[in-house]
């Protein structure tokens, strides 16, 4: 069960004597937590309607770097001469990717304790303040400390990803500003989707990025980087090979992904560690010479060497992260005191929050439970024609429309005939209307687009549909789903009204080598369908590789 209770805030001091500032924020730990210690052996509690002994205890702390120094009391500087709260690891070897377990000494309370009361807490990179945990029963909080993975992957280690790509695309080319704009014009164009942010600036704005903008950029970076740049001509030292960096940011997706498992079998573990090890090993050869510390980062050594064992002490990752908390924060503190007058503020943020709760609940039980949803609900409709004068109509509005669209008008009877022939005993009379739409919602909540003009752009949606053995005839499909992509959405007003789109077909590129980075390689071909809606699986994201001609990727990193 995961439930969120606020107890309080803890007083954080500006002022000149850290030490001060350090022994009252431990203090006040002490404080939060006493119920923990005066209960150390245990509480009778009735749940369920039966009684059960229960221990209190402290399972994990969750926070970014910083924030860990201050529960650990360890040197806050990634300059110290050992700077990872979890263990006695020394700065020079925090790049080194190839450390034996001996090698990895893990900081305990009992031998921290040891060097704080022998006044030698410096040799350990400790604070001259005692540390409140270690009184704490059943926590190491050296261990207990686990990387938030918003501020750890996110904000960290991806962030240093991208910092550095840039850096060696400048350092190691005579063009290399004009390929860091090659970066930002190929961002730019990635083709819309629901799940990733528009970068229309590229990276210009790379300081001010949220955590949400690093995850976007995780799901099309590998696409931008693919096919970027020559290889050595110019004999320049510790060169990066293009398909190296593009192998780099392969291996990182398939590392956040494995990292996202709500669970971890021990055989998961290994492939997630195989999976760290595979992609630190493509980072350190990638970026070490071009690292101002030569990838002495802290949270490179911790992710590496710290996490699988976090994992099995306290639970995936997927719990590992402050983004639920700051969210809390955000909207039930830092929203709230802007709109206030500053003035006696608490009874403000109380009411705000209460009106807040009021509304969600209001709209709550607007919901009517007893309207049946529809399979499929379109909207915007563009055209409405009669089936005996849609060549007529097609002529008429061919001009006014995108080359899709004409593409679908020039396609649309035959195929119509097409697919009436697989109904057995439709048909349809030449006064039946048909309109046309711009979107339509599936079954699953996606929308799917097939229009001239959303927010001023073209968006004809890439769609996945499920087909058998029959209807793919020669058609190789990916684990059974096949892409296409909509040009037109139709409503043939029969009875009952037949929901069709009208689907421009890829294929593979190579029947050998069908998988590329390991996305679908995909042409487009000259074959048409229409499709009912309601047989379509999903829209999924598909993008051009650039600098080649019908060449595409199915985008499977959008997690």
């Amino acid at each position: 069960m995961d439930a969120k209770q606020l107890l309080g805030y803890l007083p954080i001091l500006e002022a000149a004597n850290k030490d001060l500032v350090r022994d009252t924020f431990h203090k006040s730990l002490r404080h939060l937590l006493e119920p923990i210690i005066l209960l150390k052996d245990g509480i009778d509690l009735f749940i369920n309607n039966e009684n059960t002994w229960f221990y209190p205890r402290v399972s994990t702390i969750i926070a970014d770097w910083p924030e860990a120094a201050s529960f650990c009391l360890v040197y806050k500087s990634s300059n110290s001469s050992l700077p990872c709260h979890s263990c006695l690891i020394k700065r020079d070897n925090l790049a080194n990717i190839n450390l034996s377990v001996n090698d990895v000494i893990l900081r305990t309370h009992d031998e921290m304790r040891k060097y704080f009361e022998n006044d030698t807490q410096k040799s350990v990179c400790i604070e001259s303040v005692p540390n409140f945990f270690w009184d704490l029963p059943n926590i190491n909080i050296y261990l207990a400390t686990v990387p938030d993975r918003m501020h750890h992957l996110d904000l960290g280690l991806f962030r240093y990803q991208i910092i550095f790509t840039c850096d060696i695309l400048k350092l190691q080319h005579v063009n290399g500003n004009k390929l860091v704009e090659e970066v930002d014009r190929r961002l730019a164009a990635i083709l819309r989707f629901p799940a990733i942010k528009i970068f229309s600036n590229g990276l210009q704005s790379i300081a001010r990025l949220t955590a949400n903008e690093y995850r976007s950029l995780m799901k099309v970076m590998i696409f931008v980087i693919d096919n970027l740049y020559d290889e050595n001509n110019n004999e320049v030292d510790n060169f990066v090979n293009n398909d190296d960096l593009v192998k780099l940011y392969e291996y990182w997706n398939e590392m956040y992904i494995l990292s996202r498992y709500e669970e971890f079998s021990e055989s998961d573990l290994e492939k997630f560690n195989d999976a760290i090890h595979r992609w630190a090993r493509m980072f350190v050869k990638a970026f070490k010479f071009v690292s101002p510390s030569n990838l002495k980062l802290p949270k490179l050594h911790s992710w590496v060497y710290h996490i699988i064992d976090s994992i099995r002490s306290y639970g995936a990752i997927n719990g590992y992260t402050t983004k639920t908390y700051e969210s809390l924060h955000k909207y039930f503190v830092k929203i709230p005191y802007r709109i206030s007058n500053k003035k006696d503020v608490e009874p403000q943020l109380l009411r705000t929050i209460k009106r807040q709760a009021i509304s969600i609940r209001m709209s709550q039980h607007s919901v009517n439970p007893a309207k049946t949803p529809r399979t499929c609900k379109f909207s915007a409709r563009l055209f409405d024609f009669s089936l005996q004068d849609a060549n007529t109509f097609f002529n008429e509005k061919k001009d006014s429309v995108d080359n899709k669209m004409q593409t679908g008008f020039a396609r649309f009877i035959s195929c119509l005939d097409s697919y009436l022939d697989l109904l057995d005993g439709f048909t349809i009379i030449g006064e039946t209307r048909i309109n046309i739409y711009g979107s339509v919602t599936l079954e699953n909540g996606a929308i799917m687009r097939a229009t001239n003009r959303y927010h001023n752009k073209v968006w004809f949606s890439d769609i996945a549909i499920s087909m058998d053995s029959e209807e793919s005839n020669d058609y190789i499909s990916d684990k059974g789903l096949c892409y296409g992509q909509a040009l037109l959405l139709a409503e043939v007003l029969t009875d009952p009204p037949l929901n069709l789109a009208l689907i421009q077909w890829y294929d593979f590129k190579s029947k050998r080598n069908p998988y590329l980075y390991g996305c679908p390689h995909l042409k487009l071909i000259e074959l048409y369908n229409f499709v009912a809606i309601e047989s379509i699986h999903g829209v999924v994201h598909i993008v051009p590789r650039f600098d080649k001609q019908n060449e595409y990727f199915v985008n499977k990193y959008i997690f």
